[in-house]
């Protein structure tokens, strides 16, 4: 029990991504027409215009493989007491959040862009939590 106490900001953020990526990517990835319509017409007026055709498979598989590999960490804790791969979790969150985050920007998304601030802010504190 102490173990799980010990690892609990551990198990925070990376059951925190987990939920927040997987979903995303999922909701990509199974409604992908839906979304894809969604973006082509968020992008309609930017220089991402002609390319998100090929930018939603990217952020789908990378948001998904964030989650997934949340889900590996937060187990790896919660079982083992400790995980060589939480790291990863605010790491790859991190990079999931700039790309979005730039897509935003150029899409001139202003409050969009500015909605994404508060979980780049949780990546940090995980980036330092886990490192500690």
């Amino acid at each position: 029990m102490d173990l799980i106490f010990t690892n609990l900001p551990t198990l925070f953020i990376t059951a925190f991504f987990a939920i927040l990526f997987l979903q995303s990517g999922l909701d990509k990835a199974l409604d992908y027409r839906s979304n894809l319509d969604y973006l082509n017409d968020h992008f309609k007026n930017s220089p991402l215009a002609k390319t998100v055709v090929l930018l939603m498979p990217t952020i789908t598989v990378l948001e998904t493989l964030t989650g997934a590999v949340s889900v590996w960490a937060f187990m790896q804790t919660l079982l083992m007491g400790q995980s060589s791969a939480a790291i990863f979790s605010p790491a790859l969150a991190g990079i999931s959040l700039l790309c979005l985050f730039f897509g935003q920007r150029v899409g001139k998304d202003y409050a969009g862009a500015a909605s994404l601030v508060p979980y780049f802010v949780v990546v940090l504190l995980g980036l330092w939590m886990i490192k500690m």
